[in-house]
């Protein structure tokens, strides 16, 4: 039995980032937990966990689009598999975040959500959640 549990992310694109704040906010909500930390962890090598603005979404097309033009798809990289710019993206953004609890919510900013980012697309992926107090 696992220690922690399991969202799992369909993506539709190559490059996209989902907004995941609601599934996260349930799970801590299910926990019961009032006061603790939430420890959000993508065991992917071509994805990572964000947390930045989502009352406005043209912010993570924005991150996209510069994240796209920073490190292009490119047939010049050593790596056979064709993906090393979702390597380097999932590299830079990180694999996980770590969020504080407080009165059973996560802990964020005004603007703040929790995106999940793709960059590999598209495809069927896992993010493993743990809520400890």
């Amino acid at each position: 039995m696992t220690n922690f549990l399991e969202i799992k992310v369909v993506t539709n694109k190559r490059t996209e980032m989902i907004d995941i704040t609601g599934e996260i906010s349930d799970l801590i909500q299910k926990s019961g937990i009032k006061q603790g930390i939430c420890y959000i962890y993508c065991p992917h090598t071509t994805a990572g966990i964000a947390i930045n603005e989502n009352a406005d979404p043209t912010v993570a097309k924005d991150m996209l689009h510069t994240l796209n033009k920073l490190i292009p798809i490119d047939k010049s990289y050593l790596h056979r598999e064709g993906n090393s710019d979702a390597h380097i993206k999932a590299a830079l953004v990180s694999p996980s975040e770590t969020i504080f609890i407080q009165d059973g919510k996560p802990a964020l900013g005004t603007w703040q959500g929790i995106y999940f980012c793709e960059f590999d697309g598209p495809r069927t992926r896992r993010i493993w959640v743990k809520v400890s107090n």
